[in-house]
C-alpha cells in the first residue's frame, strides 16, 4: 500500500507563515493557529510543505489503508484558507449555515477571508470537530 506523502516536518510554522502572501492571508493564518491551538492544546506542526496541523490522529479505512493525519489542520492557500477536519461531526451543517461565506469540498472547508465569517461559529466548529475526532479515536 502506498505511504502517505503528508507527514509532520521539522520546518518552523512561524517561518512558513512569514512567507504567506498576501498579508491578509498571513494574518488569517496566525488567527487560525491561535484558534486551533486553543481547541487542541497542541502546538502547530507543518505537515508536508503547506499544511499546519495540530495533534495527530490515526485512521484506518475499510479498505485497510491506514495512516496518521492531524486532528485539525489548515493550509493558507492563495485563493482561500483550506480547513481540514473541521466538518463531519453532529451539528456541523447547522453551524455551517450560520458561518458566513464559505464553500466546502470533500471533507474540507474553504474560507476566503476570516473577516467575512463569524469567528465564534468557526471556533465552535473547530472545538466540536476536535472533540468528536478524539472521542472516536478513544472508542
Amino acid at each position: 500500500m502506498p505511504e502517505n506523502k503528508t507527514k509532520p516536518t521539522t520546518v518552523s510554522v512561524a517561518a512558513y507563515i512569514s512567507t504567506v502572501e498576501p498579508e491578509t492571508r498571513r494574518a488569517d493564518a496566525k488567527t487560525l493557529v491561535k484558534i486551533m491551538q486553543a481547541a487542541t492544546g497542541e502546538k502547530p506542526k507543518l505537515w508536508g510543505p503547506s499544511i499546519i496541523g495540530f495533534g495527530s490522529y490515526h485512521y484506518v479505512y475499510e479498505s485497510g489503508r491506514e495512516g496518521d493525519t492531524p486532528v485539525i489542520a489548515f493550509s493558507p492557500r492563495k485563493p482561500a484558507c483550506v480547513l481540514y477536519g473541521a466538518l463531519g461531526f453532529p451539528g456541523a451543517d447547522a453551524l455551517l449555515a450560520t458561518l458566513g461565506p464559505h464553500t466546502t469540498g470533500k471533507g474540507c472547508l474553504y474560507v476566503k477571508k476570516l473577516a467575512d465569517i463569524d469567528l465564534k461559529v468557526l471556533e465552535s466548529m473547530i472545538a466540536q470537530a476536535v472533540a468528536a475526532k478524539r472521542a472516536k479515536q478513544s472508542a
